[in-house]
């Protein structure tokens, strides 16, 4: 089956609200009062939203996704709903509940799978609880890593501010694991990824990438650390060679200033807290998180649950705003027709 954008419509975008007890449905709800140019479909337990709609007080009309139908613009106050997972406990906004665990999943593989099958063009993600998943005996580490297992990829996780991109070299590992998961192979893989999908998803010909170091000063010339020498700064040199616009690696503490990042299309940070922060300082509801490396489109916004904030209607859609432009700007940029074939995860999320 090809994309629905491929097939001559509007985007049809796959929208999974994450933690039932957090913010995630509340977001969902205030979006859809706005008009979209594409067609967003909700794939959760309708009564989520309605529920919560009620909550916040605003009016939200639910319609079940026919597939074979053209998508048609969202109008305002108005959703699509598809997928069959159906909330096992109910939900008290702001209380876990490792009940509804396996529904969450189930809402992600639920996208995620449409996506690859071509009945979404893009899935676009509300935060989940890590914790909470784990609590009831799901491995999980995030949707990056499941998002790699059901596509059979090996993805990058960048996020975007206005005026920043940060990818990273490795996302949701310990600290003490982290420079074991730094190889040569594994740094040069995910230089080809970014470079590949800035070109190709963001219209950058030649993308230009500063590299961070992974140690202090980026290691003090072997002094504070010998990954920079041994593994970062060859990859470089090959990929220099072969006509990537590379720069670095640069210490991590002056990466960020104006005159460093001059010039530069993208930061690649070695760890997730490395350059996390300084983006999230930088746009903090406004950033998008966007998988790169992968068969679909998938972004995200950039905050958690926030489970203090669900149901008072004081949750600022912002960043799931930004992360819907997004979506439909890919969508609507990709070359159509595409097929995407699904692949079979490479082994059980849980």
């Amino acid at each position: 089956m090809t994309s629905t954008h491929g097939a001559g419509g509007l985007p049809r975008i796959a929208l999974t609200p994450g933690e039932p007890a957090g913010i995630g449905a509340d977001l969902c709800v205030t979006v859809a009062q706005t008009a979209h140019a594409a067609e967003l479909v909700a794939i959760c337990d309708p009564e989520l939203l309605t529920r919560r709609a009620a909550l916040l007080g605003l009016p939200l009309h639910l319609a079940a996704l026919d597939p074979s139908a053209a998508p048609s613009p969202q109008a305002p106050g108005t959703l699509q709903v598809a997928g069959d997972a159906r909330l096992a406990a109910a939900v008290v906004p702001g209380r876990l509940d490792a009940a509804n665990a396996a529904y969450v999943v189930d809402t992600l593989r639920t996208a995620c799978d449409g996506c690859l099958d071509g009945r979404f063009d893009a899935m676009v993600t509300a935060p989940v609880h890590k914790g909470v998943i784990n609590d009831a005996g799901i491995p999980f580490t995030g949707h990056t890593e499941l998002l790699a297992e059901r596509c059979g990829a090996e993805p990058v996780m960048m996020l975007t501010a206005p005026g920043l991109r940060v990818a990273l070299a490795t996302t949701h590992l310990p600290l003490r694991a982290v420079p074991e998961a730094l190889s040569a192979a594994h740094l040069e893989r995910v230089l080809h990824v970014l470079e590949h999908d800035l070109h190709h998803r963001f219209g950058l010909a030649r993308p230009r990438i500063l590299v961070c170091g992974l140690n202090p000063h980026a290691g003090e010339g072997g002094h504070l650390g010998r990954e920079e020498l041994e593994i970062i700064t060859p990859v470089l040199e090959r990929m220099r060679a072969a006509g990537s616009a590379l720069r670095g690696p640069v210490p991590a503490d002056t990466a960020f200033v104006p005159e460093t990042l001059a010039g530069t299309d993208a930061v690649l940070a070695m760890y997730h807290d490395q350059g996390l922060p300084v983006l999230k300082h930088l746009g903090f509801g406004e950033a998008v998180n966007v998988t790169l490396g992968l068969p679909i489109i998938r972004t995200s916004v950039d905050h958690g649950t926030a489970l203090d904030l669900a149901g008072s209607g004081r949750a600022d859609p912002g960043s799931l705003e930004a992360a819907l432009r997004m979506a439909i700007e890919m969508a609507a940029a990709r070359p159509a027709p595409e097929a995407r074939p699904r692949r079979e995860p490479r082994a059980p999320t849980g």
